[in-house]
């Protein structure tokens, strides 16, 4: 990535582990400062002491709207601006829509929606009023189709993808630019954590942690409105855009047999 002139300092989101970590080394290789927040404070501090650029810590649970305050007045602080927002953070679950747990739900669509939406507001507000900024955020290749089985998370990236292009549109001319990376199966923690068993899915499906950062990094600062990384991604994005919805819906009810059932 080459940075556009002016990238002093970025705050990244979900900075503690997986796509998040690799943007912040990435970042910081290119000399960039790190404003970096995540729930866990020992990782992140870790993170930290490796990475050759200044760097703050805030150790924030994004699913607590009280707590995120402290992002917000990180981004909106005039001294220290902030010039590239990377909204990574978001959690996912797996099961029967009716079967998962309500409160597990209920904290994903706070860090996957509600979290987006609040600090690209304050982002938003802080960059038009300095007529300059950049915003991008992690979205999934799930919000292009439906996921039964995992119908929440599905939906919280669809409204990711769907409000960065139309805040591309929106900021694009008041000097922000916002992009939206939708990767596909990455090799990191989440589908783990997520309890999301991919049993049959080819191992070339899958990309790294590395490459998808570079990729999203390499769309912002190129301006770009959404990214999807790695050609099966984007011959599956194309397909799910302009096949018929009915062929959609079947393809994406036989996908979710791959993680039992």
């Amino acid at each position: 990535m080459t940075a556009p002139n002016g990238w002093t300092t970025a705050l990244v989101t979900g900075a503690s582990s997986g796509i998040g970590e690799a943007l912040a080394r990435q970042l910081a290789a290119d000399g960039i400062n790190l404003v970096l927040v995540a729930r866990r404070q020992d990782r992140l501090k870790a993170l930290a002491r490796e990475l050759d650029v200044d760097v703050e810590v805030l150790v924030v649970d994004l699913s607590d709207a009280s707590a995120i305050q402290q992002v917000v007045s990180r981004l909106q602080d005039s001294e220290s601006p902030i010039d590239l927002l990377v909204n990574n953070a978001g959690s996912g679950t797996v099961g029967d829509f009716l079967e998962t747990d309500a409160e597990a739900e209920a904290n994903m669509v706070g860090v996957n929606v509600s979290a987006v939406h609040t600090l690209c507001r304050a982002a938003g507000t802080a960059m038009t009023s300095r007529g300059r900024g950049w915003i991008l955020n992690v979205s999934s290749i799930a919000g292009f189709a439906p996921n039964p089985r995992s119908a929440t998370y599905g939906a919280t990236k669809a409204f990711v993808t769907s409000l960065s292009e139309s805040l591309h549109l929106e900021l694009g001319p008041q000097g922000v630019v916002v992009t939206c990376v939708c990767p596909g199966l990455t090799e990191t923690e989440f589908h783990r954590q997520a309890g999301y068993q991919p049993e049959g899915v080819p191992a070339r499906t899958w990309q790294t942690a590395d490459q998808v950062a570079r990729a999203a990094l390499n769309g912002v600062a190129a301006g770009k409105a959404v990214v999807v990384p790695g050609g099966q991604n984007r011959a599956a994005v194309l397909a799910a855009r302009v096949a018929p919805q009915s062929l959609v819906r079947r393809a994406a009810a036989r996908l979710a047999t791959l993680n039992g059932k």
